[in-house]
């Protein structure tokens, strides 16, 4: 009874919950998205000024780069916001994402959660506005200057009638997450790569880029601690499951194929990108894609659980990949 629970409390030392309730935050989602309505043929000079104003850097961004109808700073670019505004596509677009998501309450909540835990660890952390808005299928999770925007087209869900056409851009296998429970992992995903830790140019080994991608996936696991490993790193539930069957095979293949210290880019994509398997590795494309990233995660879980004095901030401040090996004492069963 004792080694059971033993294995319990360590498993469950991975997403050590903190108190956040006396952390003061009251996130708001802007509907951009239904802000756009407001826009109609007869009053672009009027509203769109306010909308700029009111959105300010995610507005200029929006026009310029996802929707692609020019400058805000010229007004010339009325012409082709009223193109887009006319579309048959855009409008059943808008009307389909508005019948999807009638409020953001839930999401809302789970990310203001999330980025109470974010400032638990770091108390100067800037929160970001939080903007949802139709993105053209282009861009899910994007961030600009004071914002994380939420492309509310992608996460309609995996059945969806939209995303079939768009398959030769959007592959299945990505389309598969587009799903309404992605959008706080993913938010927070992008945040925390792009805005708290970006990865470092001396990045290069694959055993650099999986102790990078473990710590990600690590502070993950410390900020959205009731959500599942399979919505935090993009799994289904079945290749999850064959990566924890096969654990020791996947980090044993890297040991013998010499692919920890590889530093040919070519050689260590596949075990870090998306991808709909992982062909070297198990029988009928079975396998799990991403294998750097999930190895990666076991040994920094493992490093923290033989190093409990180590906090998460000097973790993700930790750029040693061979020491965080090491001190980890990571060996699956069955690896070489």
């Amino acid at each position: 009874m004792f080694f059971f629970i033993s294995i319990f409390i360590a498993s469950c030392s991975n997403r050590k919950k903190v108190d956040v309730s006396n952390i003061n935050l009251d996130l708001k989602i802007e509907r951009f998205d239904q802000s756009m309505k407001e826009l109609d043929q007869t009053n672009l000079s009027v509203k769109a000024p306010q909308l700029q104003k009111q959105y300010g850097f995610f507005y200029n961004d929006y026009m310029r780069e996802m929707l692609n109808v020019g400058d805000p700073s010229d007004t010339s670019y009325y012409k082709n916001l009223r193109v887009v505004l006319q579309q048959k596509d855009y409008k059943e677009l808008s009307k389909t994402v508005d019948e999807t998501f009638p409020d953001l309450n839930g999401v809302q909540n789970e990310l203001n959660d999330a980025f109470k835990h974010i400032l638990y660890y770091y108390p100067k952390q800037k929160v970001p506005r939080l903007i949802s808005f139709l993105s053209g299928f282009t861009v899910q999770t994007p961030i600009g200057n004071d914002y994380i925007g939420i492309g509310l087209d992608m996460f309609l869900g995996s059945h969806s009638k939209f995303y079939p056409a768009l398959i030769e851009s959007i592959p299945a296998y990505v389309s598969r997450r587009f799903t309404p429970e992605n959008i706080t992992p993913r938010v927070m995903e992008a945040f925390t790569r792009e805005e708290l830790f970006p990865e470092k140019d001396n990045s290069t080994t694959l055993l650099d880029k999986m102790i990078y991608n473990g710590k990600i996936m690590y502070f993950m696991d410390q900020v959205m601690p009731d959500l599942s490993d399979s919505l935090k790193i993009g799994y289904t539930s079945k290749q999850l499951q064959w990566c924890k069957d096969y654990e020791g095979d996947i980090y044993g293949y890297f040991l013998d194929q010499n692919l920890l210290y590889e530093s040919d880019y070519m050689k260590i994509q596949g075990y870090l990108t998306e991808a709909p398997f992982t062909p070297e590795l198990g029988e009928k494309n079975e396998s799990a894609p991403k294998l750097g990233v999930y190895i990666g995660w076991q040994i920094v879980k493992k490093y923290m659980q033989e190093n409990p004095d180590i906090t998460v901030q000097q973790l993700m401040q930790d750029s040693d990949s061979q020491q965080i090996l090491n001190k980890s004492r990571y060996k699956p069963k069955n690896a070489v």
